[in-house]
């Protein structure tokens, strides 16, 4: 990503702010969005790599563009794939979409998804987007809950937002143990990444 690149490889005076951040925040968006749609990408590891840059910048309101960018990328991509997943319900021969979510939601934790949808409601959509691989298994049932849109949507933003600051926050504290923009995204990295495998580690230990 340009944004992260440019602080991450070279010297922070050699590219000038605006041009980081012209060039950064659009990138960090597009990268959200087609994660969210596509979770293939480490859209949280992302988002804090874009917060430890945004720490060393000058410019006032850099962490708060980074977190207005990532919600809303990520809010809009939930919403897009959550939309392909109805259109797929609807049709008779369902679609790659569709697919694609139930290939990424083990049986076991769909009916947990299920189970916890039915008895907490929209609480879970926050959750969901707090633990790392839960966001698919729980926009599933949802989907086979059959909740309109609109529905989904009031229930994600706060899930979507609570996500963004959570990963803002990991960067932060990334980009302040560190003084070169490098390390801090280096550091956010790796611990966003280890994050994201605990899930896996724990049911293979189980």
């Amino acid at each position: 990503m340009p944004l992260l690149a440019a602080s991450a490889v070279t010297p922070a005076s050699v590219v000038p702010e605006s041009t980081q951040q012209a060039i950064g925040y659009p990138t960090l968006f597009v990268l959200v969005l087609v994660g969210a749609l596509v979770p293939v990408i480490p859209t949280g590891a992302l988002v804090s790599s874009a917060a430890v840059v945004a720490v060393h910048q000058t410019a006032p309101f850099s962490l708060a563009m980074v977190f207005v960018t990532a919600s809303l990328a990520a809010f809009l991509g939930d919403a897009a794939l959550y939309w392909l997943g109805r259109r797929g319900m609807k049709s008779k021969n369902g679609s790659r979409w569709l697919e694609a979510l139930r290939a990424r939601a083990p049986e076991d934790r769909l009916e947990q998804a299920q189970t916890k949808l039915a008895e907490h409601g929209v609480a879970v959509l926050v959750l969901s987007r707090l633990v790392p691989a839960g966001r698919i298994p729980v926009m599933l049932a949802c989907l086979l809950a059959k909740w309109p849109l609109r529905r989904f949507s009031r229930g994600n933003l706060p899930a979507c937002l609570a996500w963004a600051v959570t990963y803002q926050l990991i960067g932060v504290l990334g980009g302040s143990l560190f003084d070169e923009p490098w390390e801090g995204v280096a550091a956010a990295i790796g611990l966003t990444l280890v994050i994201s495998a605990v899930p896996s580690v724990v049911r293979r230990v189980r």
